[in-house]
């Protein structure tokens, strides 16, 4: 029985390395989409200026 619980616990934090990797990876991808719009905003006012 001893052999079960492992399994179990180690399936457990497998998934948990998956999910946190998942939000990670979610993070990024937001926090590069919003680098990409203020480097969008910032090119069009300096197209107003000119």
């Amino acid at each position: 029985m001893a052999r079960n619980q492992y399994s179990y616990e180690k399936r457990r934090r497998e998934l948990d390395k998956k999910k946190k990797k998942e939000e990670k990876r979610l993070k990024k991808l937001e926090r590069k989409k919003g680098d990409t719009e203020d480097a969008e905003d910032e090119e069009s006012s300096e197209d107003e200026s000119t």
